[in-house]
């Protein structure tokens, strides 16, 4: 498909000034005072999609923010392959870490992106790989070489937890109806060697709050003769993990799913460097779970993390005080077969029973989602795998990512298809901080191996 590399190459400043266009509208989906720029970032969406040749685009209204629906049926008989996106954002601050405003894109040249990289918030996270699919569309309809049916859903509520997307999926089950989910909104290993996310992790995400006496107390009347709500609360905290870094909470590992060494190896093989990885994070060790080297314990392993504490006083200067509550976040990423509802529920009645008498203990939850597995013998990994063979020149790796998509499970579920995960972006591409950006490598590289996908998956499906 030598015209594929040819219309890229010829179209690359339209492809490129187009995403930047896209990127200037700040859709932060967090915040209502960007409530006007979310829904015109859905009409651009919408432009875009019938601009590519989608035969029908629709706004989906929900209670939220709004999801683009667009289709091209060439033929029922024929395979559907459905894209989900986002073109929600997260917000930009800390503005003042930013060394470009995070809406008025521009190009840089890194050491990683020679090529440059588009420096803009949302850039690789998703609006740069979203856009991806886009383009490659677009190609395949300019060159006729459109092997199958398509279908987009593109959403603008990732970034707040996609809380009307269920909703939506269970009531439009004909309408998405599909063969494979293909999604980009996920990483690789680096621009020389790709790789396909295989899993991903579930999530439980709990906030506890530990009270003591009805009011803060002096701290020398009072101290050593009531239960410090601060100090209690550590202690509990610290006693969630044994000395082998092992989660204590009874029940916790029943369903985790044990990888044989097979499965180990194979992990094994994509490229890692212990020692540069920890320069980068300027650790002097890494730390985890006992009997797992450090990509397993970030990928195919559970964990327990404390994403935020408070109580008592914390401003300047000094203050005697015992407080009279003290809170923590607390988020736990699930691998395949925990239930996060189930782990949510051994979390809370192991916090309230661990509590010391002298102080009472209130468990929220926020909200969480199931763990995934995609099958490395399918015909969807089998098409990603040829197709990034081809335009890397190397077999794609696959790999267990630690992050969490919730809606992939869901999908399966009132779906009942199965998500390829074709990310394009690096781990260097600060998505969620200051500084985010997408490699123009990355970017047209994207949409040269997506139409490839579609021409394999439809051989493989005969």
């Amino acid at each position: 498909m030598e015209d594929l590399k040819s219309y890229v190459t010829k179209h690359k400043d339209r492809f490129i000034n187009e995403l930047i266009e896209l990127l200037k509208i700040p859709s932060v989906s967090a915040d209502t005072a960007f409530s006007q720029d979310v829904l015109d970032t859905a009409d651009a969406v919408k432009t875009s999609l019938e601009n590519a040749g989608c035969d029908f685009v629709e706004i989906c209204d929900t209670p939220g923010y709004p999801i683009v629906y667009g289709e091209k049926i060439i033929d029922p008989k024929l395979p559907t392959v459905l894209v989900y996106g986002h073109y929600d954002v997260q917000p930009a601050d800390p503005l003042e870490l930013w060394t470009s405003p995070p809406f008025e894109p521009v190009i840089k040249k890194t050491e990683i992106h020679p090529e440059g990289a588009i420096f803009a918030r949302g850039s690789c996270d998703d609006k740069g790989q979203m856009y991806m699919h886009v383009k490659a569309f677009e190609y395949m309809i300019q060159s006729n070489t459109l092997p199958c049916n398509v279908k987009f859903m593109i959403e603008g509520e990732e970034e707040v937890g996609s809380v009307n997307l269920k909703t939506f999926v269970e009531n439009n089950t004909k309408k998405l109806k599909n063969d494979v989910i293909l999604i980009s909104d996920t990483g690789m290993i680096s621009n020389q060697q790709p790789s396909i996310t295989t899993g991903l992790r579930g999530l439980s995400y709990v906030e506890v709050e530990v009270t003591g006496p009805n009011r803060d107390l002096h701290s020398g009347l009072y101290g050593g003769a009531v239960a410090n709500p601060i100090n209690i609360l550590s202690k509990m905290i610290a006693s969630l993990h044994d000395e082998n870094n092992h989660i204590t909470i009874l029940g916790f590992y029943d369903n985790v799913e044990e990888l044989s060494l097979e499965e180990r190896a194979e992990m094994a093989k994509a490229p890692f460097d212990l020692e540069k990885y920890k320069k980068a994070l300027d650790l002097n060790d890494v730390y985890g779970e006992k009997g797992y080297v450090t990509n397993e314990r970030n990928s195919i392993r559970p964990t327990l993390d404390v994403n935020g504490i408070w109580g008592g006083y914390t401003g300047e200067g000094a203050k005697t005080v015992i407080a009279s509550k003290a809170s923590a976040k607390i988020s736990m990423r699930l691998v395949p077969n925990q239930d996060w509802e189930v782990i949510t529920d051994l979390f809370t009645k192991h916090f309230v029973n661990i509590a010391p008498a002298g102080v009472t203990v209130k468990v929220t939850p926020h909200h969480g989602g199931q763990g995934y597995v995609t099958p490395i013998d399918s015909i969807s990994y089998k098409a990603a795998n040829m197709a990034y063979t081809e335009t890397f020149g190397v077999p794609a790796i696959p790999v267990r990512s630690g992050g969490s998509i919730p809606i992939v499970a869901l999908f399966e579920k009132e779906l009942k298809s199965k998500t390829i995960l074709m990310g394009f972006g690096l781990d260097t591409d600060a998505i969620h901080s200051p500084n985010e950006h997408f490699g123009i490598f990355n970017y047209l590289k994207g949409i040269e191996t997506i139409p490839l996908f579609y021409k394999y998956f439809v051989e493989l499906s005969k």
